[in-house]
């Protein structure tokens, strides 16, 4: 794949600072980003699935429930 972008100044200089041209320097940090995202080969056990999920839902029961309408008036009613 081939993508064209314009590069930021400080990139060029740490390209050079590398004595590297800017097109390799680009392709090794994104390698090193690639690198690091996890894998999809390793897929969550359904245990931390439910934990992520947990923690997501951890403080819900403080959400005020919403009314049946909603209006402008609701909606700022905290605002002065």
């Amino acid at each position: 794949m081939e993508i064209t972008v314009k590069v930021p100044d400080e990139i060029a200089e740490q390209a050079k600072a590398r004595g590297m041209p800017v097109e390799a320097y680009v392709e090794d940090i994104l390698a090193q980003r690639a690198a690091a995202q996890p894998s999809a080969e390793h897929p969550r056990t359904p245990a931390q699935i439910r934990a992520w999920l947990d923690s997501l839902a951890q403080f819900s029961d403080k959400i005020p429930p919403l009314p049946e309408t909603i209006s402008r008036e609701w909606i700022y009613q905290d605002h002065d």
